[in-house]
């Protein structure tokens, strides 16, 4: 009887801490904006049926590549923020690709009905990893407002969306993500 109690505490902790690490490549839907070859639906198609993402620039790509997921799982390019737990310190990003990309954290709005549109945003920079998949934990504490030293720390209690952003895509360049886990 005590070995079943222990292994139901054992699998109740486990099952918790899995459902805190959920995937958002797996969990939820994806949204992409700019000169990319894939559409949003052949985007999401590929991520349900390989568990991978992939934006290829098209020829003379002119603006930013935009691609876009929601904390909270929605059908839409917007929706409810999220309140992360204090004790949430870290994103943990399994990628590829051939050029740096800028990850933007997107707070919710003052009415805690959406995301905060247009602006400029707490943000990091993903160096590029064009010859091989690479695992990176991004703190927190490192998304600041562009990027600045003393920018605007991400207030983790009002995350509302992820931003993969090429500013600069060259032609054929590819990004490729396996795993975006919140911790």
């Amino acid at each position: 009887m005590r070995q079943l109690l222990i292994c139901l505490l054992v699998f109740g902790f486990s099952a918790k801490a899995q459902e805190k690490r959920k995937n958002l490549i797996k969990s939820n839907k994806w949204f992409i904006a700019g000169p990319s070859k894939e559409s949003e639906e052949k985007i999401n198609d590929l991520r349900l049926k390989k568990g991978i993402i992939v934006v290829t620039a098209k020829e003379n790509p002119k603006g930013e590549i935009e691609l876009n997921v929601m904390i909270n799982p929605s059908e839409t390019n917007d929706g409810i923020p999220i309140n992360l737990s204090s004790e949430s310190k870290y994103v943990e990003i399994t990628y590829q690709s051939s050029q740096i990309i800028k990850l933007q954290a997107r707070e919710g709005n003052s009415e805690g009905t959406g995301c905060v549109h247009g602006g400029s945003h707490p943000r990091v920079s993903m160096p590029a990893s064009p010859n091989r998949f690479k695992t990176i934990k991004i703190l927190w504490s490192d998304f600041k407002q562009d990027e600045l030293s003393d920018g605007k720390l991400l207030n983790i209690h009002n995350l509302c969306k992820f931003n993969f952003v090429n500013y600069n895509p060259v032609s054929g360049s590819v990004l490729k993500i396996k795993s975006v886990v919140i911790n």
